[in-house]
């Protein structure tokens, strides 16, 4: 203020009035005296060294909004008033000076201004408590959202929700019905109604129309008795809301919340808390049970390896071992210890097993025989898994193996006993035409006997080769170039093509690998299906044979069109002494060529199957290790 002697003044009887009065002379000294005290009203003249004090009351103003601010005007001029209270200020003085009314004027702002905190003051302290709760609310659900994901036990959850919904709402019961398995009755599965800190769990039937109104329509209920024209619940109760419980889109139970005693309305508010609530109920419901389902199917995938009678272990991509079961564990005398995790070469210490293991992951024979010292025969089949790993299947096949033996021993021994017979028999026959002749039924009868001793011998070399085979007597082996052999058998069988006018061709794609094996035996394969293809292809028909190589394997392809085998044949047509049901009559066999033919490709590593349909031919596929070029 720039008039001296009204600025003394006014100090003096501002001081006389109990006022502690500061002064500032300039801008500079006004925004020093603000930075240090906090004023309860400030008096600006309406100019202080040449700055504009309307304009410097209004930035006062906005960096102090609640303080009260006074303009001392050089005179009484509407105008300035007007602009004054539009600025904010909160009262204008004008000359004359009158001590008494400036005085009255800044007591009666100051008051409003006091007024005015009070009132800011409890506005501050209501919306605190407003947001404070608020706060207390989102921390309840995010409690409660944790507890929900963080348990998979459904009556712990369901007990949480219903305690949080009349926590949340000040509500004096809450309650939580679900749906039965049928869909038909309504059962209460949680409850509180003030007897304890957490709602109980329960399980019993209940009728509540308004229950079945919100399952019937999806949507929530918020009753209270003194709405006009509203639902009529029970005569005890005042309010209550009732929300559905959705899951896989159907609603499946009700959360509701009720005031007795409180005589107080739900607001919306209240609402949304409980339709929150009700989402996360549905949430730990599908929860609980997708979880209870994944403990049933467990349950009975633990019971099933518990009782199969193969071993089984599951392992991932790493080698580590997730799943053994009894049987496995017996089979290594593994014991009960915990072996999850564990690397299988280190759980499985037995160096066969793991040498096994190896050489099945590169070789397409899933099928690998594992001895032990004891005497066991184990069968291992291992089944890659994509995106998981490989399960390793363990078949105790060592009475299979004693009862094989004993077949294949009993069979040596009758065949190499009915030799000697034979060829006594067949010396004899031959000899009968040298001492006298014979008539030509005799030499009718001689003939049958020979054809039948010649076909006993047949059988019985058929025999002694599929046990010398089976015994892995012929381990001697070379490297074999098989279209030479093919070629060979071919020129031989073409007379009896010939005669049937049937035409043999050979597609060999050179050039083809060598295979390492027994020559005699690779031929024989060659030869038992090629005079088979001949035997079952009616006259005027074709053979062929085909090879390729295909990555480290040699494929051969035998086909022709002949009759073909039935479906319900071929599963057993390599099996010894096994015919096809719809052989030709007249059509000679043992029903041991093909039993000798897969004995002998698996015992070289390979394997054999066929495609055929009835009347369109047969085809023979042997697959066989390729040597690998130095």
């Amino acid at each position: 203020m720039e008039d001296l002697p009204t600025l003394h003044l006014l100090e003096r009887a501002l001081r006389g009035s109990n006022f502690d009065v500061a002064l500032a002379s300039s801008k500079d000294r006004l925004d020093a005296i603000l930075m240090e005290t906090s004023p309860s009203l400030l008096l600006v003249s309406q100019t202080l060294q040449g700055v504009d004090g309307l304009k410097l009351a209004t930035e006062v103003l906005d960096r102090f909004p609640t303080l009260p601010v006074v303009l001392f005007a050089d005179r009484d001029d509407p105008v300035i008033y007007k602009k004054a209270m539009r600025a904010g200020l909160r009262d204008v003085v004008a000359p004359p000076v009158q001590v008494d009314q400036i005085v009255n004027s800044i007591k009666e702002s100051k008051k409003r201004a006091e007024l005015m905190g009070d009132w800011v003051r409890r506005e501050v302290r209501r919306t605190t408590a407003s947001l404070e709760k608020r706060v207390s609310e989102m921390e309840s659900l995010v409690r409660l959202g944790k507890n929900i994901h963080g348990s998979l036990a459904l009556d712990d959850v369901l007990s949480n929700v219903v305690t949080s919904a009349v926590q949340l709402t000040g509500a004096n019961e809450g309650l939580l019905m679900l749906v039965d398995e049928l869909g038909q009755n309504l059962v209460l599965r949680a409850i509180w109604d003030g007897s304890s800190e957490k709602a109980r769990i329960a399980s019993e039937s209940i009728k509540d129309e308004l229950a079945l109104e919100v399952i019937m329509g999806g949507k929530p209920v918020n009753y209270s008795a003194d709405s006009p024209g509203g639902r009529k619940a029970n005569a005890d109760t005042f309010a209550l809301i009732y929300a559905p419980i959705f899951t896989r889109g159907q609603v499946a139970g009700v959360l509701g919340v009720i005031n007795k005693q409180n005589k107080r309305p739900f607001t919306p508010h209240n609402e949304l808390f409980i339709a929150v609530l009700a989402d996360y109920a549905a949430i730990s419901i599908r929860n609980a049970q997708l979880f209870e389902a994944t403990e049933k199917e467990r349950a009975k995938l633990d019971a099933a390896l518990t009782n199969v009678q193969d071993g089984v272990i599951l392992i991932d991509q790493e080698s580590r071992i997730m799943l053994i079961n009894p049987v496995a564990r017996r089979a290594f005398g593994l014991g009960m210890k915990n072996l999850i995790g564990v690397p299988i070469s280190e759980a499985i210490t037995d160096h066969s097993f793991n040498e096994q293991i190896e050489s099945i992951r590169g070789n397409p024979l899933k099928h690998h025989e594992l001895s032990f010292e004891d005497g066991r025969v184990f069968n291992l089949q291992y089944t890659p898994i994509n995106g998981v790993g490989a399960v390793i299947a363990i078949e105790d096949i060592t009475h299979l193996k004693m009862l094989d033996r004993l077949k294949s021993d009993f069979i040596h021994t009758i065949s190499h006993d009915l030799r000697s017979p034979l060829t006594a028999i067949m010396g004899y026959v031959e000899l009968l035409d040298r001492v006298g002749p014979l008539n030509d039924q005799q030499k009718t009868f001689v003939n049958h006997v020979q054809n039948s001793v010649n076909n006993i011998t047949g059988l019985v070399n058929d025999l002694l080769d599929l046990g010398r085979i089976e015994a892995g007597y012929d381990q001697h082996q070379d490297l074999v170039t098989l279209q030479t052999i093919v070629h060979h058998t071919v020129d031989n069988l073409q007379q009896q093509a010939i005669e049937k006018s049937i035409t043999i061709t050979c597609n060999l794609t050179e050039p083809l690998p060598n295979v390492r094996g027994n020559p005699i035996r690779l031929r024989q394969v060659v030869d038992n299906l090629l005079v088979n293809a001949i035997k079952y292809t009616t006259e005027g028909g074709q053979v062929t044979v085909d090879m390729k190589s295909e990555e480290d394997h040699l494929i051969i392809k035998i086909s022709d069109t002949g009759v073909g085998i039935p479906l319900p044949d071929q599963a057993h047509i390599f099996e010894k002494f096994y015919r096809a049901s719809n052989a030709p009559r007249g059509v000679q066999g043992t029903g041991l060529g093909l039993a000798i033919v897969k004995s002998i490709v698996e015992s070289h590593g390979g394997r054999i199957w066929l495609e055929s349909a009835v009347g369109q031919g047969t085809t023979f596929f042997i697959l066989l290790p390729a040597e690998k070029p130095e």
